[in-house]
């Protein structure tokens, strides 16, 4: 029985009506009844419940020691993936970074067709977080994945041509006046509409979701998740809770009104056939500081909150909200997930939620009501959340918007927990959270908020935000990252057991019926653990770090794991070079696939690098440290802290362009790689800051040269900063 049946029965719900035709990938029947045919990985989580457990048992406890790659698949996007693949009737549909899809046969790993939908390179910096993509949906004999740019595509599965293709974003004015909407989220199916958010509040947007109509992409319903800032209809489902609960917990003459506010729904949307319910999970503020964005004033709806709504018409059931006045960036965009629960003695059917406070949540999912919440990390901007309502307890000293007070908060704005997937083990009954710990320095922006055109629009100091390049700075912040799978007792809620992890930012995880969790960690190593106690079974060195998550399937009778590989997303980006800590440093994409009786190995590695050329002369010192907030503001986002990168994008130390100032300009000023991904900046610095931030980079690379060089030639030498 599916996992949604049985809540169906236990609740008293109403059982889903069984299609007449249930094979593989013919209606909504196929995700309805995915263990009818759990040879099949057909959605995102596999079933609609978002569990991520497989019954799949040909690999256990006892034989997975013996697993050995079947066979993989070079990509030729070196970024970051962080896509689950989908696999119907013996084959996987993968969406890769830039939002290209392929077709490969799930027993061989052959190529079938592949679709690139040519998102333009400038498009890059409208994202904070890398030009990941995902996943697809499936549905009917077409594949549906959104691209970064804010299409949503459908392909004709046997043949990756196209069916239809939408632009998802409004040409609406009530967006607000930035608009830096990007798409790289899964889509998902209720009930024969494709339903799909955006991201984007780092540079300012309005939240919404959108559902298309599978068969032909005609828009049915629109959901916004901020208010207008006029408290006008947008002519949408979302009009009537907005215009008479949501405005009124916003300040009508906060930076919101101009930045959209934010709210995107940029991960988390599952269908629960058991309460026939969509739930969206909603991200944080535009701009993150709460005095900037509302003026200190109000709740903010629906920021960071569950928001459940009618599939066939987007209409508002309820909502809970986890962190009201958020100002730490911390979304509830996270994996949702559905259970049947023992609750005080009665079966319940509910929502469980490990979003980035650090809290896990534990909802009734008809209703929204709270139920029980914990921290399932360390945490220290709540003492702990009301037992009646769910609010947090704040610690006062971490309103860092409110008391004009710097804070140094955990977690950080990357959350305790983030995209990567989590997994449930019905036959363990714990939930297996990929969970982090990595700080963040939260400082107000000095003299009020600011817009830039072409970079986060948080309202903090950037430069604040940084890690000083001193020894005992960077080995301090160092030892505070860390990551972990918790194996979480959501009963109880109360931590099982733990796997620890040398740092954060690892991939997402697989539960398995043979006992067994898979995960792809930072350092390059693909992992089997004992799903009853943590224990590691099996590695594999995959060559790159690993965030996606893994997905497991049978192909003519034999069962396969398989993950994407490729080390990208925010962290490497932002953080840079302490990013390597336990991380990655040279990348390389591919598919890789493992059975018990694979033949297949990986071609040789070369891990050095390159040995950076020796810098230009530092001749301008004034100038370097005007360049040091230029960066942080414009460029720290991508090419990583301080100037160091974290082995995604360019190291702009040791880039050619930085030795004349025509050149720099050239590709900063002018767009000259525009088709890479490198956008032009001409509109939003005048060429003085630009030469500012090329004596930084001098600076910087001259600063760090030496280290950098015997880093490369002596690994073990040099400790790690």
């Amino acid at each position: 029985m599916a996992a949604g049946v049985m809540g169906a029965a236990l609740c008293g719900g109403t059982e889903p009506a069984r299609a007449a035709d249930s094979a593989p990938g013919a209606t909504d029947a196929a995700i309805l009844y995915a263990d009818d045919h759990p040879g099949d990985w057909p959605t995102y989580g596999r079933t609609y419940s978002e569990q991520r457990y497989s019954p799949l048992a040909q690999i256990d406890r006892s034989n997975v020691r013996t697993l050995k790659l079947a066979w993989y698949d070079d990509l030729n996007t070196n970024r970051g993936q962080e896509g689950t693949p989908l696999v119907v009737d013996g084959v996987m549909y993968a969406t890769t970074n830039w939002s290209k899809m392929k077709a490969l046969d799930a027993a061989t790993g052959r190529l079938l067709w592949e679709y690139d939908p040519h998102v333009p390179g400038a498009i890059a910096d409208r994202g904070c977080c890398d030009t990941v993509n995902r996943g697809a949906a499936y549905w009917n004999g077409k594949v549906y994945f959104g691209t970064f740019d804010g299409r949503l595509i459908a392909l004709d599965a046997r043949t990756g041509s196209l069916v239809w293709s939408v632009n998802t974003i409004p040409p609406d004015a009530a967006l607000g006046h930035q608009r830096s909407y990007t798409v790289d989220g899964a889509p998902r199916i209720a009930k024969g509409r494709v339903i799909i958010g955006n991201g984007g509040a780092e540079f300012g947007a309005r939240g919404f979701v959108s559902a298309f109509d599978a068969e032909t992409g005609r828009l049915d319903w629109r959901f916004f998740t901020v208010p207008n800032p006029t408290n006008a209809p947008d002519h949408a489902a979302s009009d009537g809770i907005l215009m008479t609960r949501a405005y009124g917990s916003w300040s009508p003459t906060g930076a919101w009104t101009a930045q959209g506010g934010g709210g995107t729904v940029w991960d988390s949307i599952v269908y629960d056939p058991v309460t026939d319910l969509v739930y969206l999970g909603v991200g944080n503020g535009s701009p993150w500081n709460y005095k900037y964005r509302s003026n200190g004033v109000g709740d903010n709806l629906f920021l960071d909150s569950i928001v459940a709504l009618r599939p066939e018409t987007g209409a508002y059931v309820w909502h809970f909200q986890e962190t009201p006045m958020d100002q730490w960036n911390y979304s509830a965009v996270q994996q949702i997930m559905t259970l049947d629960l023992p609750i005080d003695g009665t079966m319940r059917h509910v929502v469980v939620h490990a979003p980035k406070n650090g809290f896990f949540y534990i909802l009734d999912a008809r209703t929204g009501a709270f139920l029980s919440g914990r921290n399932y990390v360390y945490v220290n901007w709540a003492s702990g959340l009301d037992p009646k309502t769910g609010r947090p307890l704040y610690n006062p000293d971490a309103l860092y918007a409110l008391n004009g007070k710097d804070w140094y908060g955990i977690p950080g704005g990357l959350g305790a927990h983030n995209f990567a997937a989590m997994a449930y083990s019905p036959r363990t009954g714990l939930v297996y959270i990929p969970a982090q710990q990595v700080p963040f320095r939260y400082s107000g922006q000095p003299g009020g908020f600011t817009a830039h055109p072409d970079s986060w629009n948080l309202g903090l100091n950037m430069a604040k935000a940084g890690i000083p390049d001193r020894p005992e700075a960077r080995l301090a912040f160092a030892r505070d990252l860390k990551g972990w799978i918790i194996a979480w007792d959501p009963v109880r809620q109360r931590e099982a057991f733990r796997v620890d992890h040398k740092g954060p930012w690892n991939g997402g995880i697989l539960a398995t019926g043979g006992d067994l969790l898979f995960q792809g960690l930072a350092n390059g190593e693909f992992h089997a653990y004992d799903a009853t106690n943590g224990r590691d079974l099996f590695r594999f060195a995959a060559q790159s770090g690993i965030i996606a998550p893994p997905v497991t399937y049978l192909a003519h009778g034999r069962q396969y794991v398989a993950v994407e590989v490729g080390w990208g997303g925010a962290y490497p980006l932002i953080l840079g070079g302490l990013a390597r800590t336990g991380g990655w440093t040279v990348n390389r994409s591919r598919i890789i696939a493992f059975s018990l009786d694979g033949t297949e190995a990986l071609p040789p590695q070369n891990d050095a690098g390159f040995l950076p050329v020796r810098p230009p002369a530092n001749d301008a010192p004034a100038r370097a440290a005007n360049g040091y907030s230029e960066y942080q503001t414009y460029c720290a986002s991508c090419h990583g802290d301080d100037a160091e990168a974290g082995g995604v994008l360019p190291d702009l130390r040791w880039s050619g362009a930085i030795r004349r100032r025509s050149d720099f300009y050239n590709v900063v000023g002018c767009g000259a790689l525009t088709a890479f991904g490198m956008d032009r900046f001409d509109s939003s610095m005048r060429p003085e800051q630009i030469e500012d931030i090329r004596q930084f980079l001098i600076k910087r690379a001259n600063d760090t040269y030496r280290r950098e060089i015997d880093a490369r030639r002596n690994p073990a030498a040099v400790p790690t900063p």
